[in-house]
């Protein structure tokens, strides 16, 4: 139970480390954690599993942008009933993890019929957390569920048990950098997943046409730069724990690239809504290439045409949120078959429908989610002269 110890021998420690992700990104996240030199990537169900230190954990939470959170395991083993959960959680020494004066919650993911309500868990390891330093100190921590300091996770399959910390606390995709956004956004960390997934090389012109307030281009900026996608991110749970090594995140974060005098490639990006454009601009001047990121507030087929390869990535208005306009899906698919020279075309959306209406037949069809929208995403290979207009 000393894996958190608070001595620098704590810091030496083998640790594991879980990275939980969006459904359908698993082998995106580990592709990812590979680029950064993390040979031995256990997949898991939403998440990857490596061997690391808290430097690891450190940098992760900064340089991950395939990531919704970071945990740290503090203990697993086995129970027969509930009160097998209570007695296992009351024998960590939680105080050796947080002090008594910070909040905390208890959340996670229960699969398991010892238990006929899946809250109950939660309290019961609330309970024993209550319990130590009321033991130990007389006084109690305060529960806080919306924005606790601390984040216990805790995760029931079975019979199996898993406790650890959330060394993130809120989630990762909650970047910093978006003051503005639109009525039915793309979420920053599926964003990212997206881009990598589609196998852009960083090098090609970036093209997305309904660009909304600019978190897939940012993030491809990010990505293409070298900055990392939490760079604007100020707060992370780790910071509430009594290990907190000031020195060793102030090292890791002053290493990182922050600022870039140009970017690989052209980033272009528009919308029809000019109140979109004014978002995307706003969020644009976070960054140091921000000025370098040509947006228009045209539609998708007034785009400027260009000889060049483009690599085009968008999320085009589908859902809930947004009303699905079958002519729309028709007209990008004949500005596809007939304005886009050579190139890649990557469109995300929840509606078959849309999809039947691009009329290209896809090279490549996945299925994710994005926020609790289903949805698949698919490629399409785009070279001139050659029949492209096979329904997907």
């Amino acid at each position: 139970l000393d894996k958190m110890n608070g001595n620098k021998n704590g810091f030496d420690k083998e640790l594991t480390i879980t990275l939980k992700c969006f459904f359908g990104f698993e082998e995106t996240l580990k592709e990812e954690l590979v680029e950064y030199g993390y040979k031995e990537v256990e997949i898991l169900n939403r998440a990857v599993q490596i061997k690391g230190k808290w430097k690891d954990v450190y940098f992760l939470n900064l340089h991950s942008r395939c990531s919704i959170a970071i945990l740290v395991e503090i203990t697993s083993f086995r129970i027969k009933s509930e009160n097998d959960l209570f007695n296992r959680a009351s024998k960590i020494k939680w105080s050796e993890y947080f002090d008594v004066k910070k909040t905390f919650a208890v959340k996670g993911a229960i699969y398991s019929d010892l238990f006929t309500n899946t809250h109950y868990p939660y309290l019961l390891v609330k309970d024993a957390i209550v319990d130590h330093f009321r033991d130990l100190t007389g006084d109690r921590p305060d529960i806080e569920i919306k924005r606790p300091q601390v984040l216990i996770d805790l995760y029931i399959s079975n019979t199996e048990v898993t406790i650890s910390v959330n060394t993130s606390g809120n989630p990762l995709f909650q970047r910093g950098y978006r003051n503005a956004s639109g009525e039915a956004p793309i979420n920053e960390v599926v964003a990212a997943s997206l881009i990598r997934m589609s196998g852009w090389d960083r090098k090609t012109t970036l093209l997305d046409p309904f660009c909304g307030s600019g978190t897939l281009l940012i993030e491809g900026a990010l990505l293409a730069s070298g900055i990392p996608s939490n760079i604007e991110r100020q707060h992370y749970a780790f910071k509430n724990f009594k290990n907190f090594d000031q020195k060793l995140w102030d090292e890791i974060y002053d290493n990182a690239t922050r600022i870039v005098r140009e970017l690989p490639c052209r980033f272009i990006g528009s919308d029809i809504s000019d109140e979109m454009v004014l978002k995307s601009r706003r969020n644009l001047r976070e960054f140091s290439f921000g000025r370098f990121i040509e947006i228009s507030g045209k539609p998708f087929n007034e785009v400027e045409k260009t000889d060049e390869p483009l690599f085009i990535i968008s999320n085009p208005p589908y859902g809930q949120r947004l009303e699905l306009d079958e002519e729309l899906y028709s007209e990008i698919g004949t500005w596809l078959k007939h304005e886009i020279k050579e190139g890649t075309a990557c469109i995300i959306s929840s509606s078959e429908e849309g999809f039947k209406s691009i009329g290209l037949k896809h090279s490549k069809k996945v299925k994710v989610y994005n926020g609790n929208l289903d949805c698949s995403f698919r490629s399409y290979e785009l070279f001139e002269g050659k029949r492209r207009d096979t329904i997907s």
